[in-house]
């Protein structure tokens, strides 16, 4: 195995990509992951490498995978940013900010060459334009990042096609814990029971989505599909407030704010999450600002109520522990509802430690139970993969992380053998 460069990869370059995480030589996220558990590195032999951990942690192995750490040549250092090394099936050719990446085939691969020469990445922000990109033919495919309703309407050109397919990405509603209000677990259930998800898959995400009731997707070896559900009951919903203390006063019970961002499928969802909530008497003031702003809120705890994304990260078990983990309220994790409950902490520090994946799995089944119960989030709905290409390009397959994997078997028809 080889970089593009042409140098050999060995446990030397691994042993300093992860050296350089522990000592922040390298600026990366996955730092926080790797220095609370790995003491040292040791490149036994140029093809064996050894992790030296401080203590037992399951969740390193998911870390070290495909899509989750890249490996950098020895000595690398800031510069690796600018002008990237890899030893995958495409190289780094250039970047240009706000234009775009071009990438080209890796001849010297040490699996199966990929079937196209070059391909290069198009900076379009406007969601428009892309779609105008692919109707006139300047550009070939768009990956997740078209709305739900220009989909629709891509469908019917003939020289397009829509691969659709299951997908991991977890859109969720999260509470501030802290709130007087939504600190009553009834208050937070009766909201959960008040939200009809169905319409809202069905007009807003045109079917391009699927009713989620976990964090964890169904791909996943932990998910549990037995716990406690919160199905569309305004009936329930107003039992469960009258039962908290709130009864209505001229139809209102109490008022919530909800910030958002100024993302337009956010918009509309919470115009029908307002609906939605006002039929059993909560009356939702919603607050838009740009995404920075709003998300610089939502990691102070400056919110009652707001909507976002996991991409990715949900896709392990150990979610749990960055987001619900009392450890980890932010801004030190992702715990931005300030959830605490000792029984969770302790399953999630006991089944990081654990090595046997059947008694990981018995533990993570139970975090999911008890999270259903106390509902620090209400999860909405899982994302679908949507592809739209030219029919140019063949031989593209999803899979549920909605990433580029599809690159490594793509090719075109006629002579071609590059696209955008």
């Amino acid at each position: 195995m080889k970089f593009h460069d042409g140098r050999p990869l060995t446990s030397r370059d691994v042993k300093w990509t992860f050296d350089s995480l522990l000592q922040e030589k390298i600026r990366s996220t996955k730092a926080a992951v790797y220095k609370p558990h790995v003491d040292h590195i040791e490149a036994a032999d140029e093809d064996t490498v050894i992790f030296h951990l401080k203590d037992p942690f399951s969740p390193l192995l998911w870390n070290l995978s495909d899509g989750a750490i890249g490996i950098v040549p020895y000595g690398s250092g800031d510069e690796i940013t600018r002008n990237p090394i890899g030893s995958g099936p495409f190289r780094f050719v250039s970047a240009e900010q706000d234009k775009d990446v071009i990438i080209e085939r890796n001849d010297n691969y040490w699996g199966e060459k990929a079937r196209l020469a070059r391909v290069r990445f198009l900076v379009v922000p406007d969601t428009t334009t892309r779609a105008l990109e692919l109707r006139k033919g300047s550009a070939d495919i768009v990956n997740n990042a078209l709305t739900s309703d220009i989909v629709l309407t891509l469908r019917s050109n003939p020289r397009l096609e829509v691969l659709q397919g299951h997908g991991t990405v977890l859109n969720y509603l999260a509470f501030n814990l802290r709130d007087p209000i939504l600190k009553d677990v009834r208050v937070r259930q009766a909201i959960a029971c008040a939200i009809n998800r169905e319409p809202i898959i069905e007009y807003l995400w045109r079917q391009l989505a699927e009713p989620a009731y976990n964090v964890l997707p169904p791909q996943s070896w932990a998910y549990n599909g037995e716990i406690p559900r919160y199905d569309y009951s305004p009936e329930r919903a107003r039992q469960l407030l009258d039962a908290a203390g709130y009864r209505a006063v001229n139809g209102i019970r109490f008022h919530l704010t909800m910030k958002t961002s100024t993302e337009e499928s956010t918009r509309l969802f919470v115009a029908v999450l307002q609906q939605q909530l006002r039929d059993v008497g909560i009356a939702l003031d919603i607050r838009t600002f740009e995404f920075a702003t709003f998300f610089s809120d939502v990691i102070r705890g400056a919110y009652q109520l707001y909507s976002l994304r996991w991409i990715g990260g949900n896709e392990d078990p150990d979610i749990f522990e960055y987001a619900f983990h009392s450890s980890k309220f932010s801004p030190h994790g992702a715990n931005r509802s300030y959830y605490s409950n000792p029984r969770v902490d302790a399953l999630i520090d006991q089944a990081r430690s654990e090595i046997d994946q059947t008694r990981r799995k018995r533990l993570y089944f139970e975090i999911q139970q008890i999270l259903a119960q106390d509902l620090p989030y209400v999860n909405l709905w899982y994302l679908d993969n949507v592809l739209v290409h030219s029919k140019r390009v063949q031989n593209l397959t999803l899979n549920p992380s909605g990433n580029y994997d599809f690159l490594k078997t793509a090719e075109l028809v006629g002579n071609s053998n590059s696209y955008k």
